[in-house]
């Protein structure tokens, strides 16, 4: 109860009203203690007036006119002339004075407060203004019991009167924050239960509909969140499917593969020059398609495997990159260019970073081509104090704002129609296993640049030279 939300609405509520009917309390206690006064000093003035019509009076009169008044003396002035109108025996000597004719609400607060913690009997004097201008002002000398008495009784009904409208507003308030508040908000809560059972199944998501602006805006914060989720393990799941078909269609293209080694192998003994001089370069790509069907069946077995890092000249393997495109690149007209220190060395793996450079040559001659105008792609590489890069870039269209957003996500980063999506998502997901980045760093109309980004790390000290 107490640690609920509507529980600690109703604690914090109870204590500010009793902080308010406190801050009520303190000038209530001091404006009683005024009226108090006032009503002794009137009892006075009305008990003087009677000796001032009959100057013969008994003792026993006077002494009845001052317990009635509750007072033990009354002083009049009256035309700059001080006279003492009633008086009886004091028990006790003047313990203060108390002026009520120019005090301000902060000496009548302060005066009130000492007297309720004050519970000595003492007695003190009252000067005040008589009514209807009977003089210039009266005196009287008075007990302190009575009064402290009357101001703790009232004092004490001030603090029921508060404890019970806190109380009733706290009571009032508590159903109020239950209908308002808490019930939208176990409602919201129920709702993310029975999706966290079965979050794929659509129907579960949240449809918005609380009254109120801020739970609504929660509704509809976690209906996207939901969107977003089903979305992604449906996207999970057709990804799992296509995994295990293309483990099945690596594992037999790696068996036709096979046999197409063995072929190439025999191409190795042509007398033919051109045979015999492209017969390594085939003999390379045979040998990477099977490598890359044994990563696809690792990847279906569980993700890709990591890298065999090892001290890698980049220029021959962007060499065989650009042969391979270029090749692909049959009659269109792009042009390929290099910028590659021939001594370059880097810390890599040679296979993983082939597949993420041929993805990404591919990708930018694709670009090209579908313009049907001239283009160039261009690789560098450079060498920096902390770390490597190698920028590939082309002349093409750029990327659409669309594919920006989803880049390398699989299947959502792809303009080209017909393609999956995927190229860029493993690309990024093999830099990443060196510890690097991909990153696209420009995208106009004049085309775009991919840059590789490999640290060198603090286990490689590898030169620019082999």
């Amino acid at each position: 109860m107490l640690n609920s939300l509507s529980g600690r609405f109703l604690i914090l509520t109870v204590i500010f009203v009793m902080i308010a009917e406190v801050l009520i309390f303190v000038p209530s206690v001091a404006r009683f203690r005024e009226d108090y006064l006032l009503a002794r000093l009137e009892r006075a003035q009305i008990a003087s007036l009677a000796l001032l019509a009959d100057e013969m009076i008994s003792a026993d009169l006077e002494e009845e006119l001052l317990a009635n008044a509750g007072v033990y003396n009354v002083v009049l002035r009256r035309n700059e002339v001080r006279q003492l109108v009633l008086s009886s025996p004091i028990p006790a000597p003047i313990h203060a004075s108390y002026d009520l004719r120019d005090a301000g609400p902060v000496v009548l607060i302060r005066d009130a407060m000492r007297q309720l913690v004050d519970a000595e009997p003492r007695v003190i004097r009252v000067i005040g203004t008589p009514l209807r201008d009977a003089g210039l002002l009266i005196e009287v000398a008075m007990p302190t019991g009575p009064l402290r008495a009357a101001m703790l009784d009232y004092g004490l009904r001030i603090l029921l009167l508060s404890a019970v409208i806190s109380g009733v507003t706290a009571a009032l308030l508590f159903f109020a924050v239950q209908r308002i508040l808490v019930k939208p908000i176990r409602g919201v809560v129920g709702y993310m239960v029975r999706y966290a059972e079965a979050p794929e199944d659509a129907r579960r998501i949240i449809e918005p509909s609380a009254g109120i602006t801020e739970i609504r805006e929660a509704e509809t914060a976690l209906r996207t969140l939901q969107t977003q989720l089903t979305g992604a393990l449906r996207q999970k799941e057709r990804l799992a499917a296509l995994g295990g078909a293309v483990a099945h269609v690596s594992h037999d293209l790696r068996n036709i593969l096979t046999s197409t080694q063995l072929f190439t192998d025999r191409l190795g003994t042509s007398e033919d020059p051109t045979v015999r001089r492209l017969a390594p370069k085939l003999v390379r790509s045979v040998q990477r398609a099977m490598n890359l069907c044994e990563a696809t069946l690792a990847f279906g077995r569980a993700e890709e495997p990591p890298p065999a890092l090892t001290r890698v000249r980049v220029a021959e393997i962007v060499e065989d990159v650009v042969e391979g495109e270029r090749l692909a690149a049959g009659a269109a007209e792009i042009s390929f260019s290099e910028d590659v220190p021939a001594g370059l060395v880097i810390r890599a793996d040679p296979e993983q970073l082939f597949r993420v450079l041929t993805n990404l040559m591919r990708n930018a001659r694709q670009a090209i081509e579908a313009t049907g105008e001239p283009g160039e792609i261009c690789i560098a590489a450079r060498e920096e104090e902390q770390a490597w890069h190698i920028d590939v870039s082309d002349t093409g269209p750029g990327l659409p704002e669309k594919a920006r957003e989803h880049l390398f996500t699989p299947f959502q980063g792809t303009v080209r129609k017909g393609g999956s999506g995927l190229g860029l998502a493993i690309s990024a997901e093999l830099v990443r296993g060196h510890g690097g980045t991909l990153e696209l760093t420009r995208s106009c109309a004049e085309g775009s640049t991919f840059r590789i980004t490999l640290p060198k790390g603090s286990g490689s000290s590898f030169g620019a030279a082999a």
